[in-house]
């Protein structure tokens, strides 16, 4: 091939990028060259890092000084607001490029079998994030209206949507909430959150850092109730291989030694272990869930117990896990939510190999990992996509140019690094006057807008 390879990335975020990363690096390597355009269906890049994380966690944030420099990188080219599906179609990037790469993600809520789980008043935590986060393509407004809340999950998520349900709105000031999110915020009634977990303290899922932000929270008090704490061989198991579970089983213990006289906050965030739901009710809304109580079946895992707990509540979050959506003729296995695939190389339904189709991230794998994981599983899945070329048809017309003449015949408002730059450089103006590193546009039209210069 005396041209550059042609590679196109379907997603922005962490995974996309890093496989974009390492593709450039392989092929430097070894003295090769490679031309990646990276397509994004919001005008702005880095996915879950800018719409799945709680504007109060910089430190999580600074993943996208990293991948800014990947970005920066001119191998590389990216093309937001542009869906695929839409936009453009896989028959259009077989003409355009060699091989293509879908680093979609999980954005949807897991689903939950309990009854009334579809009551008005129960809600998606990945729903409620992407509100808080200012994600375009969700309403401005969120039902902040329950004095009392359930949070469901033992993982991070779960602790980011009760931290900011019950944390004051001016706390949030000094980070990037947008203002709709601080106005519904700011008049949000919540006295009560409580965070259930279906096995006990040892099997939790939470980073024991973000765990001990929950008691730094100003005029939050965090309860931990003894009865819900039991070990068995299992958990201790668990403690005395995993210096993280020891910590969060520390810090789990330090909060039951707290006396209740002591508390005396006007928000409460209640910590529950061993216990599942089997009921949400109401009368057309949520007014309670109710609980069962588990217990440790010397492995770490539970058994009901046949004893029910109902908890007052006026709203439920479901924290219990991402999942992917399908893409139109992209073989997909509906039961894990993931594009079917051996080792990131897509297969049919057959199990033979979809040529020069290939996947990463989460929508490869599942919704589970870290952004260390993300970095392997790129790196797998360009090592298969490199071991593969010299079996690859090539693209009928592998110009750079075209791609964006067909987008521009479609009248598609493709953004590209330039507009995300002077995007990046308006919100941070927004932000400026009121000591805050920026302010987060919100409209998809304005995102656009700014970004192509308008």
């Amino acid at each position: 091939m005396s041209r550059p390879l042609r590679v196109a990335i379907v997603g922005a975020g962490p995974a996309g990028t890093y496989a974009a990363d390492i593709l450039v690096r392989a092929q430097e390597a070894e003295g090769k060259s490679v031309s990646i355009d990276l397509f994004e269906r919001l005008p702005a890049p880095f996915g879950l890092v800018r719409y799945g994380v709680a504007p109060d966690h910089p430190r999580i944030k600074g993943i996208i000084t990293a991948l800014h420099k990947v970005l920066e990188r001119d191998e590389i080219r990216l093309l937001g607001n542009v869906n695929f599906g839409t936009d453009i179609t896989l028959a259009d990037l077989r003409r355009h490029y060699d091989a293509v790469i879908f680093s979609t993600g999980c954005v949807l809520d897991a689903d939950l079998d309990v009854p009334g789980i579809d009551l008005p008043g129960s809600y998606g935590a990945a729903d409620f994030v992407a509100w808080f986060d200012g994600h375009p393509d969700y309403p401005r407004t969120w039902p902040l209206e329950a004095e009392k809340v359930a949070v469901l999950g033992a993982g991070n998520v779960a602790l980011d949507v009760a931290r900011i349900l019950a944390k004051h709105a001016d706390d949030l000031l000094p980070t990037e909430i947008p203002d709709n999110v601080y106005q519904g915020l700011k008049a949000n009634p919540v006295r009560e959150v409580h965070v259930f977990g279906r096995r006990g303290p040892a099997q939790v899922k939470f980073s024991p850092l973000e765990l001990r932000e929950l008691g730094h929270v100003p005029d939050v008090d965090v309860v931990v109730h003894p009865e819900d704490f039991e070990f068995d061989e299992g958990s201790e198991a668990a403690i005395n291989s995993s210096n993280q579970t020891k910590q969060v089983v520390q810090t789990l213990m330090n909060w039951t030694t707290i006396e209740p006289e002591e508390q005396t906050a006007s928000r409460q965030l209640h910590l529950h272990f061993l216990q599942r739901p089997v009921e949400i009710f109401g009368d057309g809304k949520v007014e309670g869930i109710r609980m069962e109580r588990m217990e440790l079946d010397g492995t770490g895992n539970v058994k009901g117990t046949g004893e029910f707990i109902d908890y007052p509540v006026q709203a439920v979050y479901r924290a219990v896990g991402y999942f992917g959506s399908p893409l139109d003729g992209i073989p997909f296995d509906a039961a894990k939510g993931v594009i079917r695939n051996v080792e990131g190389r897509v297969v049919d339904e057959s199990g033979a190999v979809v040529p020069g189709v290939y996947a990463t991230g989460w929508i490869k794998r599942g919704p589970v990992g870290l952004i260390g994981h993300t970095k392997s599983d790129a790196s797998e899945t360009v090592t298969h996509l490199r071991s593969d070329l010299d079996a690859l048809t090539p693209a009928a017309d592998g110009d750079p140019e075209s791609i964006l003449r067909l987008l521009e015949e479609r009248n598609v408002p493709y953004t590209t690094w330039d507009g995300w730059l002077a995007l990046d450089a308006h919100e941070r103006a927004l932000g400026e006057p009121h000591g805050r590193a920026r302010i987060k546009v919100v409209p998809r039209d304005e995102m656009t807008a700014i970004s192509r210069g308008a």
